[in-house]
């Protein structure tokens, strides 16, 4: 029997997991399936459940579903943990549910793939909702200087910081409290979604700075010609979507696909 597998999100039928894992299975030469499923709002549990009873070995997991997933599991990544959330599912041999977050990974792999460095860079990250928690842990792996969490709420700026203290130098704040000059600026919030920016200082980017923002479509979003316009070097969230699907690709099949093909194929279809 072939191994499903799918992502789970409601809504999702504009998902691009499914293609991007079809192409992985084909350069890959792994035989799966993997299909998108919108689970009922007030059973998420109940769909995973439901999608291993018929061979189902593994699920992506996006919005609304990511803390749920995160609470059914009975393994954790420490990086699902410190995330409070999960994106990636694996159902072990032991019919166990194993969880992890493969989001922070991909943003990594895909600034390390347009050659921006981590290591002593200012960051600033803006938001501080579940996105952002997400790629803290890696972000502060790669050993930057500092990183700035900036929200319009600056108390949960200030509390997520605090949970991360004890990997690096991390604080949070206002966005009325920003001075810059930053080496890398990422837009964490959902402004994107809606054509909003946040409140920002024009002194933001430091020479040869980069813009980037979590979100990607087939126009810059309003962040990132923002950033353009004062001089920031700008990159998207596509290249994290696919990064990311590589990571939990790898974890059920054990192989790493190439993932420069599908990225050029994802911008050509945008």
């Amino acid at each position: 029997m072939t191994d499903r597998y799918c992502v789970f999100g409601n809504p999702i039928s504009h998902s691009k997991s499914p293609l991007i894992h079809a192409a992985f299975a084909e350069q890959t030469g792994e035989a799966i399936e993997y299909t998108a499923i919108a689970a009922p709002l007030d059973d998420f549990t109940g769909a995973w459940h439901r999608f291993t009873a018929e061979a189902g070995r593994g699920a992506n997991v996006t919005v609304p579903f990511k803390e749920e997933a995160f609470r059914l599991c009975d393994t954790l990544s420490e990086r699902a943990r410190r995330a409070g959330a999960v994106n990636t599912l694996v159902l072990g041999k032991n019919a166990l549910t194993y969880g992890d977050t493969t989001d922070g990974v991909g943003l990594v792999r895909d600034l390390e793939h347009h050659g921006v460095t981590l290591e002593g860079a200012r960051i600033l990250v803006l938001g501080a909702g579940g996105a952002v928690r997400g790629v803290l842990e890696p972000l502060l792996a790669g050993q930057p200087r500092y990183v700035v969490i900036a929200n319009r709420t600056a108390a949960k700026a200030a509390a997520l910081a605090q949970d991360f203290a004890d990997l690096g130098e991390v604080r949070g704040g206002g966005f009325e409290t920003l001075d810059g000059p930053f080496d890398l600026v990422i837009n964490g919030t959902s402004a994107s979604l809606s054509g909003e920016l946040p409140p920002l200082p024009d002194a933001l980017f430091a020479p040869h700075a980069t813009a980037y923002d979590m979100m990607y479509g087939a126009e810059p979003t309003v962040f990132l010609r923002w950033a353009a316009a004062r001089g920031a070097r700008t990159l998207d969230g596509l290249g994290m979507l696919v990064e990311q699907a590589a990571e939990s690709f790898f974890q059920w099949r054990g192989k790493r696909p190439d993932t420069g093909p599908v990225r050029e194929r994802l911008r050509r279809a945008l």
